[in-house]
């Protein structure tokens, strides 16, 4: 395992540049795959998520032709895709395993979907139960609660899914499924999730139905046209350096050009709460989305209580908000946020065992932790837990510990972000 050493040698000043979007990287890949015609993508983001995607998209038959950063897709349009003649692994990606697995439940062909160790302890009931109900052949490890998964897709029915988890990534499962389905299907969230598939699919012809903020529809078997996309950049990786900023006194940060979708920025209101100088600016339009600037500067912060309502929209910036937590004065309160456990870690044990090396007190429930910050941070050698997001979120506090700190299993930062380590190192030199 690669091991990083991390510490603030000064403040923070500069502009960065993230990635581009994550999830919206990997509908750009599958439903390019499923558009009549060839499509365009330029800013796909570089992760190891990402590329499994790709990877598992041309073995079901897609040619992605690639020059110079941007990628052309020759679509086979809703219900062509070709079996495998291999496994499909999704690596680490449960974007991946989930999206896919509601595409293949409209194929009639037999799929197996596997992929690492972490992703082979998420919970899978929650999108192989809607997808048996439209009637698809879908069984799972476990009594059908793991992966690796087996599906062999058909003729589908549409449904209305209730899912008792604020997931867009159920959301999207069902919404694929309901794409090659006769009729319209219906999901119903608990709570409003990020709703790029809708989006997408809905300016590429599909029709989208919406009653209220928490119920969509889809009509499915539509011809969907090819696109052009700019990917935006990844709102929940610019969230790093807007934390980072907040670790070193005097620092300054403009991340450039990233997705400013209401249902990604939860985390940065959440900071706005907690007392940040931070500044939104939209500056246009890509894919659908609104894309601009965040500008963050360093200020005393306050902790805060949040609520689940707020969960959906700051969902996998969790890890770094404890690292700002921890600095905040007072105590940080997080509830309603149980599908923490859920993730590539069980995020909540995990993260509070990596404050509490750093001196932090946590406290853990069964749907959030308690952090009490504002208290001297002692040198700490972190681990991972193969999570990216912990790896990164490691480092931004080490800015705010005085000798740094050091985190074992930094590799695991090239699932979403692979310069990170390399991008903070000269910020902070």
């Amino acid at each position: 395992m690669a091991r990083e050493v991390v510490s603030a040698r000064g403040p923070l000043k500069g502009v960065v540049t993230v990635p581009g979007d994550k999830s919206i990287s990997h509908r750009a890949l599958m439903f390019s795959a499923l558009a009549e015609g060839r499509s365009v993508i330029r800013g796909l983001q570089k992760g190891l998520d990402v590329k499994a995607t790709r990877q598992c998209f041309e073995a079901l038959g897609v040619v992605f032709e690639e020059s110079d950063g941007v990628i052309a897709v020759n679509g086979l349009g809703v219900g062509g895709l070709k079996e495998s003649f291999d496994v499909l692994d999704c690596l680490n990606s449960g974007t991946t395993m989930r999206l896919m697995s509601g595409i293949l439940a409209g194929h009639g062909f037999l799929s197996v979907l596997t992929g690492d160790q972490h992703l082979r302890k998420r919970p899978m009931a929650r999108i192989l139960d809607p997808l048996r109900e439209m009637g698809a052949l879908a069984l799972g490890r476990e009594e059908d609660t793991r992966a690796p998964l087996v599906i062999r897709g058909g003729s589908l029915g549409a449904l209305e899914w209730v899912t008792p988890v604020a997931s867009a990534q159920v959301k999207s499962a069902v919404l694929l499924a309901g794409l090659h389905a006769r009729g319209t299907t219906w999901v119903v969230e608990p709570a409003a999730t990020r709703d790029h598939t809708e989006r997408m699919l809905g300016g590429m012809g599909a029709e989208i139905k919406r009653d209220g903020p928490l119920r969509v529809g889809i009509v499915g078997r539509p011809k969907l046209r090819p696109f052009e996309i700019e990917v935006p950049g990844d709102p929940s990786s610019a969230a790093f350096w807007a934390a980072a900023a907040l670790m070193v006194p005097g620092s300054e940060l403009t991340v450039r050009g990233i997705s400013l979708n209401e249902g990604r920025t939860g985390f940065f209101r959440i900071l706005k709460r907690m007392g940040a100088q931070i500044e939104m600016r939209e500056t246009g339009l890509a894919a659908g989305e609104p894309v601009g600037d965040v500008t963050i500067a360093y200020s005393k912060l306050t902790g805060v209580t949040v609520e689940p309502e707020e969960v959906p929209s700051a969902i996998d910036e969790f890890p770094v908000l404890g690292a700002v937590a921890a600095i905040a004065e007072g105590e940080t309160v997080v509830t309603g946020a149980e599908e923490l456990r859920f993730k590539e870690s069980d995020r909540i044990d995990a993260l509070a065992g990596e404050l509490r090396k750093a001196g932090v007190p946590v406290q853990t429930f069964r749907d959030g932790l308690k952090i009490t910050g504002g208290a001297n941070l002692s040198p700490a050698l972190f681990d991972s837990h193969g999570d990216h997001r912990l790896a990164m979120s490691a480092a931004i506090l080490s800015l705010a510990i005085k000798g740094g700190g050091a985190i074992e299993g930094a590799e695991a930062a090239a699932v979403s972000y692979p310069d990170f380590f390399k991008t903070i190192s000269g910020l902070s030199a």
